[in-house]
């Protein structure tokens, strides 16, 4: 069964009197304390940042043409495509970012290209063929006579499909923003953020925007001929980027903004006067009105998905987004709703299998929960698997047998063997910053296929190989964790009470969407409240009928305040509520349809059993002051400086704050422990090799003394990798030998030992890599996961 929920709180850091007033002008009706809060907290640290956040239109843009060399060539390749009159297919993909990306370049593509005889699309059947190019389908396109195809939200890996497509006369163009393959493709071009620094503006694209940014440069690049507006294709980049759940920071953000207020404007017209009447109708049918970001992450997204998910082909998803036809728009969206609520009703079936099965597992002794099923469909497995993996903080992969054979060899994913009867296709998701596609790839040699990004992979492997897939993926998960246990987290940002929650308070956090990774939807804790009148149902589908998909519905109280506020529980009973006193975690939400505030439980507790009520002695209080200015740290208590390089180190400190913590009485004299290191800036290795090498060239020829410290200062580098480096020296001729507390080189040439030498300082360069990434990891590793540490250590 699911494991007790470790909850924890963001530390809390008072931003400064002046931020403060500057958040304050953006929302006068409230004191801004709670968003200046989380926006100090999240990085947002001055005037300008604050403005080119909140307001997009304070916010510069990147050029498409940033993308440089691929960008001009595909621009090239769209031109020559224009005046030469050639067909154009575009390739897309099945989820929510795939199909708004196909949407935008066939809108976008459509204001140069004839839809329907110059220009075309194709999207893969999910069930079948899987994500990405495959010969099958190019061997169509061939037979249309296409002569280019343009690739949306994936493409960059398919190498041997790119080189077939050569072959029959086709070129390429990819847009993507995937795993990045390790040489160019041979393409006419390739558009993918990947390639950008990961401080890059573009960086985190998705593959939509990606699409939109090559329409743009097309825009740019032969003006007056499109009919559209460019800024009428943001409504559909909104909802891909959302859906996808990318990092929503620099353009991502701007469009994200952008997109919202389209998709909003379009909304308000009537049903008839809308440029995109599938999209309202939709919209309808989910009860948002689009100007919230939550109307797509809850609403159109897992609907454009569910059509994939439940009946494979997709390829209509495009029409309804892009067709004017008011008739015919309505009929997709009521074919799409109905597919959502086939898919609730199989997730919810599913879910309940998999937690029967969950039951027969010892978690204590499972670090990645495998399970297969013969019944279990295919397209909700990945839902389900990301449920499991949050409840249990385990990396989850629900594999199904369903069909026995592989459904043809369409897949994008790795190829590892040979076609194979008897095949388990399934779904993974990672949790607690666990890197589930190399994990997965570690056992590349069981498998059939596989592919992904370190939060979720598909995989394919042979049915007698799930038994050693399972053991090797448990072993090899338990050994890179070493003491570290994995514990299900719920992370809250704000201590609130029921008299907090209204209006007021969801204007102020409102100023932080749209919202997405590196900026979560705030988490709310309520200590010490209690339900009312709660109830649940099951939901409905547009016609009536009945969908096994619970919600619990409720009223919140506490002693802030003599009135109750309602909220809800997606997927679960009324009687799963406590009764009594509890704490809960909860996001503040404002219900369009029935037009009023109300809370969104994420986790509740028993205010006997929560461990925020364990004696705060058993934990230090643990203040993020990271990537500071030195002098704006003012802190009383423990303070870590230097960045480590591995848990032993931190834990020397969380030890020594716990044992000054217990030498204390009360809470007044709770130990606080401030890490306050900054992001390291690396030199090469081979330049800090070169480094180490001339200092003792120098030392040597002038016969100087250096302590140890004034060598790691000067590199830069760790004291047990300093000792590596020594060695090495030694292989070149150098002797070092202590003097008191110095060290004294001196160097020989003749004596080098050449043959060691490259293997010498290879080890050492090796050293510096490895310390330099753990001290990356450990710049950025989130507060959560090192409070969860203290709290094992303290117990």
């Amino acid at each position: 069964m699911p494991e007790q929920q470790q909850w924890t709180i963001t530390a809390t850091e008072q931003p400064p009197e002046w931020f403060i007033q500057a958040v304050k002008q953006y929302t006068p009706a409230s004191s801004g304390l709670y968003a200046a809060q989380l926006l100090w907290q999240r990085g947002i640290k001055d005037r300008q940042q604050l403005t080119a956040f909140i307001n997009y239109k304070a916010y510069q843009p990147a050029s498409p043409f940033e993308f440089g060399q691929e960008m001009h060539l595909a621009i090239a390749r769209l031109q020559q495509a224009y005046n030469t009159k050639e067909k154009i297919a575009i390739w897309g993909d099945f989820d929510a970012d795939g199909i708004t990306a196909t949407s935008v370049l066939w809108d976008g593509l459509g204001q140069f290209f004839a839809q329907n005889t110059q220009l075309v699309y194709y999207i893969p059947n999910r069930l079948k063929e899987s994500h990405g190019l495959n010969n099958h389908g190019i061997d169509n396109l061939a037979k249309e006579a296409c002569k280019l195809i343009v690739t949306c939200d994936t493409g960059s890996t398919n190498v041997e499909e790119i080189i077939y497509a050569k072959q029959l006369g086709i070129d390429v163009i990819v847009t993507d923003h995937h795993t990045l393959p390790a040489e160019r493709p041979p393409v006419a071009a390739i558009i993918n953020p990947r390639y950008f620094p990961k401080e890059h503006q573009l960086f985190n694209l998705s593959g939509v925007a990606v699409a939109y940014k090559l329409v743009e440069a097309l825009y740019q690049s032969l003006p007056n001929v499109a009919k559209y507006p460019l800024e009428d294709l943001l409504d559909l980049v909104a909802v891909g980027l959302i859906a996808d759940l990318v990092q929503l920071s620099g353009d991502c953000r701007y469009l994200a903004q952008m997109g919202i207020q389209r998709l909003q404007e379009d909304f308000k017209q009537p049903a008839a006067a809308r440029r995109r009447p599938g999209v309202g109708r939709l919209l309808e049918l989910c009860q948002k009105s689009g100007d919230r970001p939550t109307d797509i992450s809850f609403g159109l997204g897992p609907r454009i998905n569910a059509v994939s998910r439940i009946q494979g082909d997709a390829s209509f998803c495009v029409e309804l987004l892009t067709s004017r036809d008011v008739k015919r728009c309505n009929e997709l969206a009521e074919v799409t709703e109905l597919a959502n609520a086939r898919r609730k009703s199989l997730q919810k079936d599913v879910q309940a299998q998999v937690a029967q099965k969950l039951t027969q597992l010892d978690l204590s002794t499972t670090s990645v929960i495998v399970l297969e099923d013969a019944q279990w469909p295919a397209g909700v497995l990945g839902l389900v698997a990301g449920q499991v993996a949050q409840e249990t903080g385990r990396p989850t992969i629900l594999l199904s047998t369903e069909g026995a054979e592989e459904q043809g060899s369409n897949s994008s994913f790795l190829p590892l063997r040979p076609s194979a009867p008897m095949l388990a296709r399934g779904s993974a998701r990672s949790v607690n910053s666990v890197d589930l596609y190399q994990l997965v790839k570690e056992q590349a040699h069981l498998l059939h296929r596989f592919g992904g990004h370190p939060f979720a992979a598909g995989l394919s492997l042979l049915m007698e190989n799930i038994p050693l897939f399972t053991a090797a993926i448990n072993q090899q998960l338990r050994q890179s964790l070493g003491s570290t246990t994995l514990t299900p987290t719920v992370q809250a940002d704000l201590t609130v009470t029921v008299a907090d929650l209204g209006k007021e308070l969801f204007l102020e956090l409102k100023l932080l969407e749209p919202c997405g990774m590196g900026n979560p939807v705030p988490k709310l804790l309520i200590q010490n409240c209690w339900f009312e009148n709660s109830w649940h149902r099951n939901q409905q589908d547009w016609q009536g009928k009945k969908v096994q998909y619970i919600k619990a519905e409720f009223d919140i109280r506490d002693d802030s305040s003599r009135s109750a506020f309602p909220g809800l529980w997606w997927g679960h009973y009324k009687d799963e509520l406590p009764i009594g006193r509890c704490d809960c975690i909860a996001e503040l939400d404002y219900n369009t349809f029935k037009k009023r505030y109300e809370i969104r439980l994420i986790a509740v507790r028993s205010s006997a059993n929560s461990a925020l009520n364990a004696p705060l002695s058993l934990t230090p209080f643990i203040l993020d002051l990271r990537n500071q200015e030195h002098s704006a740290i003012q802190h009383s208590g423990l303070i870590i400086e230097d960045c480590p390089t591995n848990w032993d180190d931190l834990r020397m400190w969380l030890r020594r704050c716990l044992a000054i913590s217990r030498s204390t009485s009360g809470l007044e004299n709770q130990q606080q422990l401030a890490i306050a290191w900054s992001k390291p800036k690396h030199q090469p290795p081979s330049q800090i090799w070169l480094t180490l090498v001339g200092i003792a060239k120098y030392l040597s020829r002038t016969n100087q003394l250096v302590t140890r410290g004034q060598l790691l200062e000067k590199i830069g580098i760790s004291d047990q990798t300093l000792l590596v480096g020594i060695k090495a020296l030694k292989y070149l001729g150098f002797t070092v030998q202590r003097q008191d507390r110095s060290l004294q080189f001196t160097w020989n040439p003749n004596d080098s030992v050449e043959n060691l030498a490259d293997e010498a300082v290879a080890r050492f360069l090796a050293a510096v890599r490895e310390e330099q990434f753990q001290q990356q990891y450990f710049a950025e590793v989130p507060l959560s996961t090192i409070v969860a540490i203290a709290s094992y250590d303290s117990k």
